[in-house]
């Protein structure tokens, strides 16, 4: 008997040649493992996270009671808890609305004039933030933003603390100091999200066929009409698949809330406080909820907008 009959009789061969046939069953072994691990450990995870939602917490003994209600549930809507749900609301909006703002003079500029050489130096450029340790760049910026520090440093040379200082008088903005206000809250959380959103946006921009900019110059339209008419549409995606990713995590950070900024809770903040120093994971597990349903609502809407196209 020769090698080529005998490799044909293994079992190996054979498994093989079954599976060539029956293209389901190859189909589940492919997609059996992973699907299982979603299922299993993710949703399964974040299932029993939520049931924990139920249960009860007795403040005395802080203890927690397997005893169901929707107690949990009901005190999201207290009052100083809904205001730590719009308080974080507000500065994921601002802050995905500042970051399309500057990401897409850069992203334009990439996508469309920068040379070969020059991209690669953005892409690098960009990149850049994201190969740092994320709590060293946030404790950075505790020490940029803070009296003495640099930005300090450059407006006095400017002369424009004064400037400065009538902007952190303003209520809901400022604070004491640049590193315990709103403002530097809001600058961290821009610097530390922008890549998510150039990337997409220059990744969408690429896409859009330069030949249809230039048509609709010879029709007549200028540049501006041009950009409003044409290259926004095309390119809005972009910008709502890049929105995805700055609105999910400004959402669901806790550590720049803690460093930068003034006292008030984030939604991050609330549930590590819960689950570890007041040791109320069912509260903790309910509030989870709500970051969960915004982004769900957000996904929606990003979807309608074509974003998953674009990614």
């Amino acid at each position: 008997m020769n090698l080529n009959a005998l490799y044909l009789q293994t079992p190996l061969r054979g498994a093989s040649n079954f599976l060539f046939r029956h293209n389901k069953v190859l189909l589940m072994v492919l997609l059996g493992p992973p699907l299982l691990w979603f299922v299993v450990i993710y949703l399964g995870s974040l299932l029993a996270l939520l049931w924990q939602g139920f249960y009860s917490f007795d403040d005395f003994s802080m203890t927690i009671l397997p005893k169901l209600t929707f107690d949990n549930y009901i005190k999201i809507f207290a009052h100083a808890n809904f205001d730590i749900i719009l308080r974080t609301l507000a500065m994921a909006c601002a802050v995905t609305f500042a970051s399309a703002l500057i990401a897409f003079p850069i992203a334009y500029y990439m996508a469309v004039y920068a040379s070969k050489a020059e991209k690669g130096f953005f892409y690098i450029g960009v990149m850049l933030p994201m190969w740092a340790s994320y709590i060293v760049k946030a404790y950075s910026w505790t020490v940029i933003l803070a009296k003495g520090g640099i930005v300090y440093w450059v407006l006095s040379q400017l002369g424009l603390l004064a400037l400065l200082e009538a902007l952190l008088s303003i209520p809901y903005v400022g604070g004491s100091t640049l590193s315990t206000s709103h403002l530097g809250r809001f600058i961290v959380f821009t610097y530390i999200w922008l890549p998510f959103m150039i990337l997409p946006i220059q990744a969408a921009i690429e896409r859009v066929p330069q030949n249809l900019m230039q048509a609709s110059q010879d029709l007549g339209a200028n540049v501006s009409q041009s950009f409003r008419y044409v290259l926004l549409p095309l390119a809005f995606p972009g910008i709502v698949a890049g929105s995805i990713f700055t609105f999910s995590l400004t959402l669901g950070d806790y550590i720049i809330p803690t460093l930068i900024g003034p006292a008030g809770l984030f939604i991050g903040n609330f549930v590590y406080v819960q689950q570890g120093a007041a040791g109320n994971i069912p509260l903790a597990a309910a509030f989870t909820v709500v970051p969960i349903a915004l982004i769900a609502m957000y996904l929606l809407i990003a979807k309608r907008f074509g974003a998953f196209d674009a990614l």
